[in-house]
This record gives structure tokens, C-alpha cells and sequence, in this order.
């Protein structure tokens, strides 16, 4: 086996048990880390396809690089939106129980 198809089972290793987070997992923290792991499935993917061309181009590693720092953004507005659902729920979950 050479490194392309390293890559590339790897990947889909990685893209499955993303996808199986995503729809298995109840928990939203599951869920955001599944689709995480999906997005490094597609970084791997993509590299993977880059590779295959002969003369080296670093296009691809540089959109790689970029989207690795979106996917962190967009992680951390995840883990920041999943914090406020939480407390908001325990917060209506408490008024649902005050009153008579």
C-alpha cells in the first residue's frame, strides 16, 4: 500500500466514525466533535488527491492549512452556542418547575 491509500482508508475510516457520531450520539458535544472529525476525514481526502498530481503544488496544503483553522473557529462557536443551549434549557427547566 502506498501513502495515497493510506490516506484514503484512513479518511473513510475517519468520515464513518464521524457520520456515526453525528447520527448515534444524542449528545450535542458528540455531534460537534463528529462533525470534526468528518472535516479532518475531508483534509485527508483532499491531501490525498493532491498527492496524486506529479508536480508538487502547494495550493492544496495551503487550503488545507486554512480550512484546519475555519474548522477551529467554527468549533469553538460550537462549543460556545452548545454551552448557552445548555444553560438556557436548565434555566426554562427551572421557571417549568417553579410554578404551580
Amino acid at each position: 500500500m502506498n501513502e495515497i491509500a493510506i490516506y484514503l482508508a484512513t479518511g473513510s475510516v475517519l468520515f464513518g466514525v464521524g457520520l456515526w457520531g453525528v447520527v448515534m450520539r444524542p449528545h450535542l458535544l458528540h455531534k460537534i466533535l463528529g462533525i470534526n472529525v468528518m472535516g479532518s476525514a475531508v483534509f485527508m481526502f483532499f491531501l490525498a488527491f493532491a498527492a496524486r498530481a506529479e508536480p508538487a503544488d502547494a495550493v492544496p496544503h495551503a487550503l488545507v492549512l486554512t480550512g484546519i483553522v475555519v474548522a477551529i473557529s467554527a468549533m469553538a462557536l460550537a462549543l460556545a452556542l452548545m454551552k448557552r443551549v445548555a444553560r438556557e434549557s436548565k434555566q426554562h427547566q427551572a421557571t417549568l418547575e417553579d410554578t404551580p
